[in-house]
């Protein structure tokens, strides 16, 4: 063999060497079961790149692939490479479809752990958000040396002064608080180059306009701005014009609704509206849910029904003291609790994958509350169901939503396919060609299309129910009968009970 093969050969085998040792280190990861739940296109329709393609550092690799992230949604695939060269974004994405590493991934990566100074802020609406999104940020982070504080208003303004006394490179708040400490001087924002606004729809309304103007005064000139959201109010352009510096647009919303979620109505009276919840509780196989209700008092109220029902229930609304909004959230995110009653406190961000049934029973009057209520399920892409409790009163409101959102909400059937929202039902490896790709492409409901009987309350015949779609639905009035044989409409009659966690 002549010398210049033999340094071909040598040549080649040390290409191999180093191609082998950058993937070698990814066998010692400790990357959770595959989860292999169907996806819909909101999440797998990519340009098929890999978080390896970003040029992410290894360590950042580490946390990403431990969390169980094989590939990058498509907001992310869209976002990342533009956020990691320092350009303004503005993001529009579904709910639910990775919007939280789209921000936090790059965030980290350009973290330099080495300078002991706030460099990024990530401002949310909701301490729950605060706390979730806080806990995203640390696990991908956990392989590195930036130390992430998390801070809201109702929480120890002393406790916040001692953490910021330590290594602190990522603030993650409520606008109040960052507002509160930098006024105060307690914290310093010179370094802080980077500033995400997450949920920015509701964080660029009248409510914050002030506050947050105010922390943007307060970082560098050189700096950039990230916003996401589901959703953008009118003020966004505002915003661009006096913040932003040509910004990078992203929108994905070829639809608002998410594909992965069918939804459903029942049309019943107001005092029938509990007996038809149980009626859901004991048809419906529920791994956890989160039913909604207006008002603060009738969360409690409904609270204490499904508990004199049989069922685990907790609850949460924002007058609640902060303390039980913390445990509340973090038992039943830990699976401790089937059922979670709320108001629209909830609907902002929240992430619990176990979550596959969201119930209105009472319903919004908004479509923007209706599409972030139903996105607390089929979340990243998976599947689930929302049902609405509709009353002669909201004929309006179904119909307006319907049309708002370019959606149709469908009659509930007798029997729903549990392959819309069991995850046990969703093995893609146990499906048939064309229900996988009915599935993904969001026309599930079509698979059993027969089975068009509603679901009406137990020990009562009195629930009208409507075969009609939603456009004919206000030249319907409900019918009465003297069947009934309990009244539930309680709400207006009885002062709410004791605020307890759980009942």
């Amino acid at each position: 063999m002549n010398r210049n093969a033999n340094m071909n050969i040598q040549g080649g085998d040390s290409i191999s060497n180093v191609q082998g040792d950058q993937t070698l280190w990814k066998n010692y990861l400790n990357i959770p079961e595959k989860d292999n739940r169907i996806k819909t296109v909101d999440v797998t329709a990519t340009q098929g790149n890999s978080f390896d393609d970003f040029c992410l550092k290894r360590d950042i690799l580490k946390g990403i692939y431990e969390k169980g992230w094989e590939m990058p949604s498509p907001i992310q695939e869209a976002s990342i490479p533009i956020s990691l060269i320092g350009r303004d974004i503005l993001a529009r994405a579904k709910n639910g479809t990775g919007k939280t590493g789209a921000y936090s991934i790059p965030l980290l990566e350009k973290i330099d752990p080495s300078i002991n100074q706030i460099q990024g802020i990530i401002l949310v609406p909701t301490r729950e958000l605060a706390l979730q999104t806080s806990q995203i940020c640390t696990e991908l982070a956990k392989h590195t040396e930036t130390k992430i504080m998390v801070t809201t208003g109702g929480t120890s303004l002393k406790d916040d002064i001692v953490r910021l006394q330590q290594t602190v490179h990522i603030i993650l708040a409520t606008p109040g608080r960052v507002n509160d400490l930098i006024k105060r001087d307690i914290v310093s924002t010179n370094f802080c180059k980077i500033l995400v606004i997450d949920e920015a729809d509701k964080l660029l309304s009248a409510d914050f306009e002030e506050v947050i103007d105010y922390i943007i005064s307060k970082l560098p000139t050189q700096r950039q701005i990230m916003l996401y959201s589901a959703t953008f109010p009118q003020s966004v352009q505002q915003f661009l014009e006096k913040h932003m510096r040509d910004p990078y647009e992203i929108n994905l919303m070829d639809e608002l609704t998410l594909k992965g979620i069918s939804q459903y109505y029942a049309y019943v009276q107001e005092r029938q509206k509990v007996h038809c919840l149980n009626t859901l509780f004991s048809r419906l196989q529920i791994n956890q849910s989160i039913i909604f209700c207006n008002t603060a008092q009738r969360v409690e109220l409904l609270a204490k029904k499904i508990t004199d029902l049989g069922y685990s229930c907790y609850y949460i609304h924002a007058k609640m003291n902060q303390v039980y909004r913390n445990r509340v959230f973090h038992e039943f995110r830990n699976g401790n609790c089937r059922n979670l009653v709320c108001t629209d406190l909830f609907t902002r961000g929240i992430d619990i994958p176990s979550v596959n049934v969201v119930i209105n029973f009472d319903f919004p009057k908004y479509a923007e509350t209706y599409l972030h209520r139903i996105g607390r399920s089929g979340r990243y892409g998976h599947l689930g169901v929302a049902v609405n409790l509709i009353t002669y009163d909201d004929r309006f409101a179904l119909k307006n939503i319907e049309t708002q959102l370019n959606t149709e909400i469908k009659a509930i059937p007798k029997h729903i396919d549990k392959r819309l929202y069991v995850a046990e039902y969703q093995n893609e490896n146990e499906l048939d060609t064309r229900v996988r790709d009915a599935l993904a492409r969001g026309e599930g409901q079509l698979l059993d299309i027969e089975n068009t009987n509603e679901i009406t309350p137990p020990v009562t015949n009195a629930t009208t129910v409507m075969t009609t779609n939603a456009k004919s639905i206000q030249n319907i009035k409900p019918v009465t009968t003297q069947s009934a044989r309990n009244d539930y409409n309680v709400y207006s009659q009885r002062q709410p009970p004791q605020q307890n966690m759980r009942h």
